[in-house]
């Protein structure tokens, strides 16, 4: 699946890592988590070949400018559909490579036969959370909760 968008960003979804790949990917995860541990090869190449995940990228030029991934899976409602991991480089962004990128993911979602598509977006995150409602996407009133392990 390669999808282009007006400003020449082209979002693919990934099928192979290569060294090329995993470089950008080390630095775009680095930018969007200061405390998740380095993206090891063997890492992405897992999270590429899971059946229950999609690994998008932006390009421009070549160049790998975002990254996002999307989890879908079915539980006894339906499939579900989860974006997560979000991440343009700092000098890309306003490029539309974000939107392309969120484009495709619910694109691929609805293919995969998901009614719906969440995500969770920190409130600091002003301009990740103007992306998504101007994806269509509305803020939900229910509850998050985590238990770290």
């Amino acid at each position: 699946m390669n999808v282009s968008s007006p400003r020449g960003v082209e979002v693919v979804l990934v099928r192979e890592v290569t060294p090329e790949l995993h470089s950008a990917a080390i630095q775009l995860v680095a930018e969007l988590s200061s405390s998740a541990p380095s993206l090891r090869y063997d890492a992405l190449e897992a999270l590429v070949a899971h059946d229950a995940i999609d690994v998008f990228i932006a390009a421009r030029d070549d160049d790998v400018i975002g990254m996002l991934t999307l989890a879908t899976f079915p539980i006894p409602t339906g499939i579900r559909a989860w974006i997560e991991d979000v991440v343009v480089a700092a000098a890309a962004r306003g490029s539309g490579a974000g939107m392309a990128l969120v484009e495709a993911a619910v694109d691929r979602a609805r293919e995969l036969g998901a009614r719906t598509v969440d995500l969770t977006s920190r409130p600091s995150r002003e301009a990740a959370n103007r992306l998504y409602q101007r994806a269509g996407f509305e803020q939900r009133d229910t509850n998050i909760y985590r238990l770290r392990l």
